[in-house]
């Protein structure tokens, strides 16, 4: 291979790759469809990805792993429990009758709304696990197809799609992303309000300001309610765009560089079919677990997380509230990329939601995300819209040809700080 060598000298199969996507995609949909994570549907997915890549990988390995699936959005459960039996007890601090034991019930709500902020910031903004062991443990599996090296492997890169589907989000399905977004925020905003009231009551004060507490209390109590049904635990969508682009996107890489007979002299290519991917101590921190280990080649790593819109094609920058960053050798990496294949990658940051990338990058290694939701992928994802139906062959080739150009790349030049412009 040369040092810049790049798909502009393989153009022959460019296309074949993208139907060859869009091909799996449907064919998953149609006979294995949303795939719980942790659960028979996700373990035929990758299955399926096994037995599809045997003979175009050098290997394919499934990779066992133990996980606690439901804790993905268990937590918002126990969250609410705690923040609404602190607004009972606030609520009971506030009755005349009972004022002789105003004192306790007020400490134990400010005790249960600190445990609930607390796990919130924890749990559903650091990724923590801790919760793990409330909910039942679930088998899943990742699968690793590896194109080596013809001669020594120096470096590795890695393309990362998630196996498993996303859960239904009931507020985006209902109002979309505004009335979704609205109530998080009505119910983190509750949360800070059972706060200073809990600390309010605490002082001596009027009959008629000890009512306003109760009444605002009910009102939070209310919205923290309303935060319980913003995911649907019974219904996992089917993904195609929002995970399924990614997965076989990435197996796409793969099979171009075998049907045009391309091997890097020292760099190893990876595809990846994540498992439960979605929870903390998914498939994310167990391929981290095993593959960042610093002994092993200089590794990057390209999660393609959503190919709708080839005009909104993105570097995801901040996950969670901007508390994961992207990598910014991977990022760099993915942007120059982008330019040489054509594309200006935008940026992208997210409120509450997350990529397999922001897991890895947590976990230690140089990884970024490859983002091409557009307004309308933002406004289907987490839904039933979400079908094939919405596949947009266009973006899947835009998604496909800035992937081969970052596996070019990477195998010329590996990881920098920055990439000099073309």
């Amino acid at each position: 291979m040369t040092a810049r060598d790049s798909i502009a000298n393989y153009p022959s199969r460019r296309r074949e790759m993208t139907n060859y996507t869009l091909r799996e995609i449907k064919k998953v949909s149609s006979e294995i469809g949303p795939r719980i994570a942790g659960e028979e549907s996700e373990r035929k997915m990758q299955t399926f990805v096994s037995e599809s890549m045997r003979k175009v990988a050098d290997t394919v390995e499934a990779e066992d792993f133990e996980t606690h699936p439901s804790a993905l959005v268990g937590w918002i459960t126990v969250d609410a429990v705690l923040l609404l039996l602190a607004a009972v007890l606030l609520i009971l601090s506030c009755i005349p009758a009972l004022s002789a034991i105003g004192t306790v019930c007020t400490v134990a709500a400010l005790a249960l709304t600190v445990c609930g902020v607390g796990t919130a910031v924890a749990v559903g903004l650091l990724r923590g696990t801790f919760l793990g062991a409330l909910f039942p443990k679930r088998h899943s599996v990742n699968v690793v197809c590896t194109r080596r090296a013809a001669g020594e492997a120096k470096r590795r890169i890695v393309f990362v799609g998630s196996a498993d589907s996303p859960y239904a989000w009931t507020y985006l399905r209902i109002g979309g992303k505004k009335l979704s977004a609205a109530v998080t925020g009505v119910a983190f905003a509750a949360a800070g309000v059972l706060l200073i009231l809990e600390i309010v009551s605490f002082f001596p004060m009027p009959q008629a300001l000890r009512t306003g507490i109760l009444i605002l209390a009910c009102l939070s109590a209310v919205f923290v309610l309303l935060a319980v049904f913003l995911i649907d635990r019974k219904s996992a969508v089917l993904g195609a765009n929002r995970n399924l682009t990614g997965v076989f996107s990435s197996m796409a890489v793969l099979r171009y560089m075998a049907a045009n007979d391309i091997r890097f002299e020292n760099t190893e290519v990876a595809a990846v079919s994540l498992g439960c991917s979605q929870a903390a101590d998914g498939g994310a921190k167990a391929f981290a677990e095993k593959y960042a280990d610093a002994s092993l080649p200089e590794t990057a790593v390209i999660v393609i997380d959503t190919l709708f819109d080839a005009d909104g094609l993105c570097v995801r920058q901040k996950d969670l509230l901007g508390t994961v960053c992207a990598d910014a050798q991977a990022a760099s990496l993915l942007r120059r990329a982008g330019e040489i294949a054509g594309f200006a990658l935008g940026e992208e940051n997210a409120l509450l939601d997350a990529t397999a990338a922001a897991d890895l990058k947590r976990c230690g290694m140089h990884a970024a995300a490859l983002t091409a939701n557009g307004a309308e992928g933002a406004r289907v994802a987490h839904t039933s819209a979400d079908g094939v139906d919405k596949l947009n062959p266009k973006a899947v080739e835009a998604g496909i040809d800035i992937l081969l150009e970052t596996a070019f790349l990477f195998d010329a030049e590996g990881l920098k700080d920055a990439y000099p412009k073309s």
